[in-house]
This record gives structure tokens, sequence and C-alpha cells, in this order.
């Protein structure tokens, strides 16, 4: 039997790290759009994360579309989703507190596992990678070529997020309304607009996550919640607010579990996160990219 020598085993470790990171940092990015804009943390976020997947599956499994349209429909189903949350649970609320409309958004997360329960039940559910399953060797390391497209989608969502804040009208007009949402409104800009927005972007952005994930790692409706705890560790490692910090803080979660599952205990992977989260709360509670001033709950 071919033996594995201890650098394969960690290159292979910091790859599956990576590619799981990329997830938390598509789930950590969605909680600072929303967060930038409402000052609110979105706990149903790790919902979108989940019914990307499933919707996923149903579109291009149980349907049968091709896989860009299913990729397509899922995305704006799971945008949609994002919208209603914004207009039925957060909108509604009347002299809303940050604790408040975070209590709404948990509420919304119990509604959407359960119906999520209902609908696909509790097994979970695989999805055809998105160029097949043969593995690509590289120097003894096994790549997925499904882990390329984690990857990927992530530096898309990156860059993209980057020229859409920077250089577009209604990206700046967001920005405003996260430094100042008063002086946004006195010039103009519907802050409630902009909520609605930063809702429907942080809900496609999970979407992605979701769809990337599901090949590798299967998908039912339970995985929502801690994905959102994984997620928010990696925002608040990178600091709440800074999306640069966010994708940082996302795949150091990742290599943190990947190699602590891997050369120390693996039945606590789930554990290193909340470790991390810990640590880092006692220690820096702006993260490692991030400000003080702007990562505090002002209302509180």
């Amino acid at each position: 039997m071919e033996t594995i020598s201890a650098a394969s085993q960690l290159f292979q470790f910091i790859v599956t790290g990576l590619t799981v990171g990329a997830i938390y940092a598509m789930v950590a990015i969605g909680f600072n759009i929303i967060y930038n804009v409402t000052e609110i943390i979105n706990l149903a976020q790790g919902e979108f994360v989940m019914l990307g997947g499933l919707i996923m599956v149903f579109m291009h499994v149980t349907v049968g579309l091709p896989m860009i349209l299913a990729f397509v429909a899922t995305v704006l189903l799971v945008t949609l989703t994002g919208t209603m949350l914004d207009r039925l649970a957060i909108k509604p609320i009347r002299q809303p507190s940050v604790m408040t409309l975070i209590i709404a958004t948990i509420a919304a997360s119990i509604v959407i596992k359960g119906t999520a329960m209902l609908i696909w039940g509790k097994s979970p559910y695989d999805l055809p990678a998105f160029s097949g399953r043969t593995p690509i060797e590289l120097g003894g390391v096994i790549i997925q070529p499904q882990y390329l497209w984690v990857i990927g989608f992530l530096a898309v969502v990156a860059i993209g997020l980057t020229l859409f804040f920077n250089r577009t009208i209604l990206g700046k007009a967001m920005a405003a309304c996260a430094d100042n949402p008063d002086a946004a409104r006195l010039v103009g800009i519907n802050v409630q607009y902009m909520v609605l927005l930063s809702f429907a972007l942080s809900a496609a952005i999970g979407a992605i996550a979701g769809m990337t994930l599901t090949p590798i790692a299967l998908m039912d409706y339970d995985r929502g919640a801690m994905l959102a705890i994984k997620g928010f560790g990696a925002a608040i490692l990178g600091g709440l607010g800074s999306f640069s910090g966010a994708v940082l803080g996302g795949l150091l979660i990742g290599l943190i579990e990947s190699l602590g599952a891997g050369f120390l205990l693996s039945g606590y992977k789930d554990a290193y996160a909340l470790i991390v989260l810990l640590l880092v709360l006692f220690l820096r509670p702006s993260g490692m990219m991030g400000n003080f001033e702007v990562t505090k709950f002002k209302r509180f």
C-alpha cells in the first residue's frame, strides 16, 4: 500500500481547509453586507446557503433543468426569499432596535428551516459536481474539480462586490447608508430600498455558496445554523464590516478547522471555529482588519 508523506498530508489539509474556508468567507460577506447597511446580524444567513443547495438539487436533479439554468433559477429564488425576509420580518417592525431585528432574523431562520424540513425531509441530498468528480493529482495532493469552483466563485464574488461598491452609483449609495443613514436620506437616497437590496445581495451570495458546497459536502435542512455560526466567526475574526477581512477570516477558520481535524482531534472539527471566535472576542473584538468603533453595536 502506498504511504502518504507528512508533507502531502499537510498540503491536502490546506487545500481542503481553503475550500471549506471559501464557503465560510462567502457566508461572512453576506453578514457584512447586511450589517453595513442595517447594523444588524442576520442570523438567517446560513439558511440562504442551505436553500441554495436544496433548491439547486430540486431544479437540476428533480426537475431536470440544465446546470446553468438551474443555477440562475436558484439564485433568483433564494434572492426572492431574502427580499421577503426584509419585507415580512424586518420592515414591519415599528421602532426597531438592533436586538429586536436580530430576534426577527432568528425567528425567520426557524421558519425557513422548518419549511425546508417539510419540503425536503431530513435526508441529505447530493448534487452532481459542476465539472465531474475525476480528481486532479498534483504532487501527491488530491484536488477535486469542485474545490476549484468553490474558490473561483469566492474570487468572483469578492472582485464583483469590490467593483460594485467602488464603481457604481448603487454601490456608493449603499456605502453611504452604511456610513450615515440619516445623511443618506437627506441627499435623496431611499434607505429602505438599500436595506432591501442588501438582503437580496446577501441571499444571492448565500445561494452561490450553497450550490458550490453541496457537491462536496451534501446538503440537508439542518446545515444552515452551523454554517451561520462559522460564517459569523469568520466575519468577527476578519473584522465585522470588512469585506477583505471576511475573506481572510473565512479562509483562516477553514484552515484551522481542517488542520485541527487532521492533526489533533477530528471529533472536535466543528468546535475549532467556536474556540477561535471566543478567543477573538476576548483578545481583539474588532478582529484582524476591523475598527472597534465600527464593529461595536452602536444602539446597544
